[in-house]
């Protein structure tokens, strides 16, 4: 069971288009990133966006159409689970019905100040992202 997915509108820029004419593929992660810190600022509280910070472990993509200069693209992200220090998301790139990339990505959370890894709370995780319990383990007879 994961969050609620979020999302979040991209603009494609002249900037975003190759020599192909379409959008490059290296801008997909830009707009992964962008989508990704947005959820963590927009549902995470204030004192944890200005303690924490998110750096990029690994990114799997898989393209599946291009994208155009003037495309409505809606990114839709859910964090799947946190373990840790890490997040795990899922992101799918769309236009329309029609799916351009999915994504999963694993991200790091650090301290701010420190720049060493830093763990997301519980509370944090299920109050304010969605992630279900853990269960307790039943009591020992």
């Amino acid at each position: 069971m994961s969050a609620k997915p979020f999302t979040f509108p991209i603009k494609v820029l002249p900037d975003d288009i190759d020599f192909m004419g379409h959008v490059n593929n290296a801008r997909y992660l830009n707009w992964v990133q962008d989508t990704v810190l947005a959820h963590w600022q927009k549902l995470a509280p204030a004192e944890e966006v200005a303690s924490k910070a998110w750096v990029a472990l690994k990114h799997e993509i898989t393209y599946r159409r291009p994208a155009f200069l003037d495309d409505e693209v809606i990114a839709t992200t859910v964090l799947e689970k946190i373990a840790g220090a890490r997040s795990f998301y899922n992101t799918v790139i769309r236009r329309g019905e029609d799916v351009l990339a999915e994504v999963q990505s694993m991200w790091c959370c650090i301290d701010a100040e420190s720049l060493r890894p830093a763990r997301i709370s519980r509370e944090v995780a299920e109050n304010y992202f969605g992630l279900p319990r853990k269960q307790d383990k039943p009591a020992e007879t």
